[in-house]
């Protein structure tokens, strides 16, 4: 590097610099994109298998609120209350037989609607090699959801990490108690309006500082 090159400074990310804020996102804006209903033909074989679901299942009509399509992936989304019969007939049916829940988890929209917190559900058939995503949004006056552990035992664990971080209630969980987080704490850290830093850490007696009051590592 010749001594006349200029060397740029570091904007967004873990350059940012003046407001303190170490998290490295400071300078980011989320643009906000809705997320609309798909028609048919879906491409693929999403066809296939929203036609097979509709088929086993005859509460379709009502459990379904749209069907979406993007980037390649499938998700319906579904009414709360119907999650589990959902589940049950995903399972089942041998048109669909999605055998494997892989992961339960949660999302906080806020500031979209009323009905801010998502649950997205990743099943997988292992019989014919495809995957889908099943989604539930409910509002943080009532967030409640039927549990699906007695049909996918893997949601056990999952469902207990999104109470704990964002929640949402299971009903019907065997022992929905926190994983990650003391059984006294209270509130639910990844719910976008929980406070960033200031949080007394358990049994250390210290205290973590908001973003803007910490220093800048560089």
């Amino acid at each position: 590097m010749s001594e006349d090159s200029v060397v740029s400074s570091e904007h967004g990310m873990f350059g940012v610099g003046g407001t303190g804020d170490t998290s490295g996102f400071g300078g980011l804006q989320r643009l906000a994109v809705p997320v609309l209903e798909s028609q048919r033909p879906f491409g693929g074989d999403f066809d296939e298998v929203v036609d097979a679901l509709e088929e086993a299942y005859p509460q379709f009509g009502d459990a379904i609120e749209r069907v979406v399509v993007d980037r390649g992936e499938l998700t319906l989304h579904i009414v709360p209350a119907k999650i589990a019969e959902v589940c049950q007939v995903m399972r089942d049916d041998m048109a669909l037989r999605y055998e494997l829940l892989s992961s339960v988890s949660g999302v906080d929209y806020l500031g979209t609607d009323e009905r801010r917190l998502h649950v997205a559900y990743q099943l997988t058939s292992m019989t014919y090699r495809r995957r889908i995503r099943l989604e539930c949004a409910v509002t943080a006056q009532d967030p409640h959801l039927p549990s699906v552990t007695n049909i996918y035992p893997t949601a056990d664990w999952q469902e207990r990490e999104t109470y704990d971080m964002f929640g949402i209630i299971f009903d019907g969980h065997p022992n929905l108690t926190r994983i990650l987080m003391p059984d006294d704490w209270e509130g639910h850290p990844q719910r976008k309006d929980y406070p960033l830093g200031g949080v007394p850490v358990e049994y250390k007696g210290a205290e973590i500082p908001p973003p803007d009051q910490r220093r800048t590592y560089r």
